[in-house]
């Protein structure tokens, strides 16, 4: 694992680094490998002195009591998806610290017989792992500078962490600003830096999980609006919506984007004023989710979106809840291209798409391919497929996948048909063909939507 209750890297090593960090604070250049890190580094030279052999602080369970509080709900609603966490990471000698604002670990993962070796190096149950305090590490500096950070090894500016790799991910609340950070460490003088970036990675993906859990949760009484970020993003927007299509919440990303405040979002900004109305969207009854396109106010612009209807007496109902707050990571944090809304004008006839409409919904159970559905349209396979999106604003693909789980969806809340049987019956090629894509729109698997028909 790594780990030990003794630094495993020589004294020699933490004299040069140190020195290396006076000489960096002094105005040298940092080496490549520091440069992302190097306003940091900076920071750090006015309150840490690099070669500070002291264990960082753990503060008492009094103290982390009086933290804890303020965080409850946020504490409780990440719990699964720490766990979750932890079980991948676990077998790799990682830690699990979710810290509050000030970077001290509120909650934590990590094997309780190696406790004191946690311990030992703060990366445990109440370290406090602020930038003023600790340095360059992946908890303090995200916390300044409110984005995703990597330290790995001699990328902290304290000798004593230079075999110490972490990965903290801000977590927002629903107000936009910072709440809490993610991080994940390790002590492993051998861990290479490539080894450590997947693990980067997992820490952002299950912070966006908590984030949004907890922002579904706060607003489970109004529709939730997720929006996929466009390509070079790795953002999207979460719009909490009434019943009267105005926007009363929105997550960082959305704020930033559509220039929305709390004053704005107090008073009700109206939804229709940022994309073009689509007022049937809002009248539709699906319990768990319902893709759909947004087209861009004043432009031919349109966005993928995955409408979450609100919770409807969700104390006799807890299961209803527990859809409505389920992440939905498909839907807003896989990055597309800008797609044209379709024209008024072009694409195919009504007769054309009436045709089209009728024959998937008569064959919807058997193989159809493009060229079968452009000798349905009268038309070529090229003019088909371009027609076709520019009047439904999707491929033929996404929209006999998009039919095909609408009729799982009707078969699982009314027979008793097995999964894969319902599979074939809708023509996917099995059960995990139906359930990949299932999940992909929905946000769900088959058989908890089932469950939550009952």
């Amino acid at each position: 694992m790594g780990r030990s209750l003794h630094p495993t890297s020589s004294i020699r090593a933490f004299a040069q680094h140190a020195e290396f960090a006076y000489s960096v604070a002094e105005g040298a250049a940092p080496a490549a490998d520091i440069e992302p890190l190097s306003t940091s580094w900076r920071r750090s030279a006015t309150s840490v002195d690099p070669a500070d052999g002291g264990a960082p602080r753990i503060l008492t369970s009094g103290e982390l009591k009086e933290l804890r509080e303020p965080l409850g709900k946020l504490i409780f609603s990440a719990q699964e998806e720490i766990d979750r966490l932890y079980k991948v990471v676990r077998e790799a000698g990682y830690t699990i610290l979710f810290c509050d604002t000030a970077g001290v670990a509120v909650e934590h993962r990590g094997e309780d017989v190696e406790a004191d070796g946690f311990e030992y190096w703060g990366t445990w149950l109440g370290g406090v792992w602020s930038e003023e305090i600790e340095g360059t590490n992946g908890i303090g500096t995200c916390i300044a500078e409110e984005r995703p950070v990597t330290v790995h090894r001699s990328q902290h500016f304290r000798s004593r962490h230079i075999d110490l790799s972490c990965s903290g991910a801000p977590i927002f609340g629903v107000d936009g600003r910072l709440m809490a950070v993610l991080d994940v460490s390790a002590i492993d003088p051998d861990r290479s830096e490539r080894a450590h970036a997947l693990t980067g990675a997992l820490t952002v993906n299950s912070a966006r999980a908590i984030e949004e859990r907890f922002f579904r949760e706060h607003f489970h009484r109004e529709w939730i609006v997720a929006i996929a970020p466009q390509a070079g993003s790795g953002s999207g927007m979460l719009l909490a919506v009434d019943g009267h299509q105005r926007i009363v919440g929105a997550n960082r990303h959305a704020r930033t984007s559509l220039l929305l405040d709390d004053r704005g979002l107090q008073v009700g900004v109206s939804l229709w004023t940022i994309f073009e109305p689509d007022v049937e969207l809002f009248r539709r009854r699906d319990r768990t989710g319902i893709g759909a396109r947004l087209v861009i106010a004043g432009s031919n612009d349109s966005r993928s979106a995955m409408v979450t209807p609100p919770v409807r007496g969700f104390a006799r109902n807890a299961t209803n809840l527990a859809l409505h707050i389920s992440p939905r990571p498909e839907a807003i944090y896989s990055p597309e291209k800008n797609s044209p809304a379709p024209p008024v004008q072009g694409g195919l006839s009504p007769g054309a798409i009436r045709r089209i409409r009728e024959y998937v919904e008569a064959h919807l159970g058997e193989s159809m391919d493009l060229a079968t559905l452009a000798a349905v349209a009268g038309l070529s396979i090229h003019h088909f497929a371009r027609g076709f999106k520019q009047s439904t604003g999707l491929t033929p693909h996404s929209y006999l996948t998009q039919k095909r789980v609408e009729r799982a969806q009707e078969m699982l809340a009314h027979t008793a048909l097995s999964l894969s049987e319902i599979a074939y019956a809708v023509g996917f090629s099995d059960q995990s063909h139906l359930a990949r894509h299932f999940r992909q729109i929905l946000g769900i698997t088959p058989g908890k939507f089932r469950w939550s028909q009952s």
